[in-house]
């Protein structure tokens, strides 16, 4: 039953992104996928002086976005540490060395897609909320600021057909623009800008109807710009 499981797991996460995936043995031992960066992590130096470094943690749609980074945030100290099919839980495991060592400004955190898909197990939008409050709170004890991503629109999962996530995705999204209202953290909103009349992704702006092509980036990327510029000021 155990391996039938696994098997279960490997086969939803290699079809959620296509990017490296985890191996069986990851999965068995490194289950947030901590050796991912590992090295990375360790020859990257610390930020000098008046840098505003800044961690993009996240799933495929993050590590997707790494080939435009220099063409879309050029000469910006800005780190991608976005792993293909993640879920919050992962990314809240690794959430100490792949953002807090890293000393970055300012977190920008894309995620809760893969956590309705089902890609590590059913979760309720309650702990998916409950992981992402966790990673705003430790970075905001680390003098982190936070910036809350809106999960981008889906109509459907092309690996994972009629799980109708497209109401899930609103209202998590309200509860993230609640939350940072509350809490002192930024609200990027994707979605509006994204989004057509079913909730779905817009025509164009990815192939599958979940991952950002390079046009659906380039709307992404100003909006990050400016929830960015707006944490920076935030006292």
């Amino acid at each position: 039953m155990k391996t039938l499981c696994l098997a279960v797991l490997l086969s939803v996460l290699a079809a959620a992104n296509t990017d490296a995936q985890p191996t069986e043995q990851q999965l068995r031992t490194d289950w947030a996928n901590l050796a991912r960066f590992r090295d990375a992590n360790a020859k990257l130096p610390p930020p000098v002086k008046k840098e505003n470094r800044v961690v993009f943690l996240g799933n495929s749609i993050t590590e997707g976005w790494q080939k435009y980074f220099d063409v879309m945030f050029p000469g910006k100290p800005y780190i991608n540490r976005g792993i293909g099919g993640q879920t919050t839980p992962q990314m809240l495991v690794r959430f100490h060395p792949d953002v807090v060592a890293l000393k970055p400004k300012v977190v920008v955190i894309l995620a809760g897609t893969n956590d309705i898909a089902g890609n590590t197990g059913p979760s309720t939008l309650e702990m998916i909320e409950d992981n992402l409050a966790s990673m705003a709170e430790i970075a905001k004890s680390n003098g982190i600021k936070v910036v809350l991503s809106s999960v981008l629109p889906v109509f459907d999962y092309p690996w994972k057909p009629g799980l109708e996530p497209a109401p899930k995705i609103i209202a998590l999204n309200k509860w993230m623009k609640d939350y940072a209202r509350q809490h002192g953290a930024i609200y990027l909103d994707y979605h509006s800008a994204m989004a057509d009349a079913r909730g779905g992704m817009r025509e164009g702006l990815a192939s599958d109807g979940v991952h950002p092509n390079e046009a659906g980036y380039r709307i992404m990327a100003p909006l990050a710009e400016q929830a960015i510029e707006k944490a920076l000021r935030a006292k």
